[in-house]
């Protein structure tokens, strides 16, 4: 009997004849096909998901989300034509509010919706009818200021690893599953001469450094399209300002850890976000970059407790609730400080929101 065709297998066995005819695969391209599968086939949020994103937590995150872009195009004009676009819209729950927050503010940006998976798109659409969805930020209007978003997306693109190994550093691969199923993670064989930041100099055998190309460059013609266009971009995700050493590759299943190098495609993959990576790419068109901060600070600024408190009077059979939401939002111990925010503006736009130092 012949073999199955490649498509019609499992995406652990494709990967595994993969490598079986055509050797080790990166880490990257490992992180890539996974992280393509898994968002293609399922709506991976909520308590019956993998995960909860903060939009998903509370109403509040959405709504000064939108208020703080609606603030800077405010003071910034009020261009006409804007444009909201956000980049990996999950179920659309942060768009909504955001753009009801919007609307008090007399801004109504048409909105278009970065997203390839099928099963997100639809619920998406339940939510929000008159988007329009494109496959990446290449199509996104060309004329009026863009207003975008990026909560949690960075995260989830492909990262390349390298290793240390004696006086070299190597590029990370993946190579074939072991006994019980697992796909094992080695130092490939190609040394890596340029690129690496000076921290790589003095680092330990068996260090980790993480290079973010696809983001990257996804944040490099993004902020082109800025500085041609006009508008601002928030970007909220959990990390660090590198470079800095460390494996931050990450999976989560069903709310709890799980081993990224089982089950591809049935686990959420993600690692932590090199905000000065982004910083730099924004820089380099010319864009004025405030931030990162952390979340808790951020959403503090932006007025979350002002409007706990207000939604609490409004609806105080649900304080506690809400005021749950806000130390989940807000508190360090939480996602306060492993999230940052980031805002990058037009360098013709006012300061953002959210940015003060104390």
């Amino acid at each position: 009997m012949s073999p199955k065709p490649l498509a019609d297998l499992p995406l652990a066995d494709r990967l595994a004849r993969q490598i079986a005819s055509g050797g080790p695969i990166s880490v990257a391209h490992y992180i890539a096909e996974a992280n393509q599968h898994y968002y293609a086939t399922r709506d991976p949020l909520g308590a019956d998901g993998d995960f909860t994103t903060a939009p998903e937590i509370s109403q509040m995150f959405g709504e000064l989300v939108g208020l703080a872009l609606a603030d800077v195009w405010m003071r910034s004009g009020r261009r006409p034509e804007a444009v909201y676009a956000e980049l990996g819209p999950g179920r659309g729950t942060l768009a909504a509010d955001a753009l009801r927050a919007m609307e008090r503010a007399a801004l109504a940006p048409k909105v278009h919706l970065v997203e390839t998976s099928p099963a997100l798109r639809g619920r998406q659409l339940a939510l929000l009818p008159h988007a329009v969805h494109h496959d990446s930020i290449d199509s996104l209007p060309d004329t009026g200021p863009l207003l975008v978003v990026a909560n949690e997306f960075f995260d989830a693109l492909p990262v390349r690893q390298c290793i240390r190994v004696g006086d070299e550093w190597r590029e990370r691969v993946v190579v074939s599953r072991e006994a019980e199923g697992r796909f094992l993670p080695v130092p490939g064989y190609r040394r890596i001469e340029s690129g690496l930041p000076p921290l790589a100099v003095e680092a330990p055998e068996g260090a980790i450094l993480e290079s973010p190309i696809v983001g990257a460059g996804i944040a490099y013609a993004l902020a082109h399209r800025i500085a041609k266009q006009g508008g601002a971009v928030i970007i909220i995700d959990y990390g660090h300002e590198g470079p800095a050493l460390g494996d931050t590759l990450q999976a989560v299943k069903g709310h709890q850890f799980a081993d990224p190098f089982t089950d591809p495609g049935e686990v959420d993959l993600t690692t932590h976000v090199d905000f000065t990576v982004l910083g730099n790419m924004a820089r380099q068109a010319g864009l004025r970059v405030h931030g990162p901060v952390g979340q808790g600070d951020y959403l503090r600024q932006l007025g979350i407790d002002a409007r706990a408190d207000q939604l609490a009077r409004t609806a105080p059979t649900r304080a506690a609730e809400i005021g749950a939401a806000r130390h989940r939002l807000t508190d360090e111990a939480e996602m306060g400080s492993l999230f940052k925010a980031m805002t990058w503006t037009h360098p013709d736009w006012a300061d953002p929101a959210g940015f003060d130092r104390v």
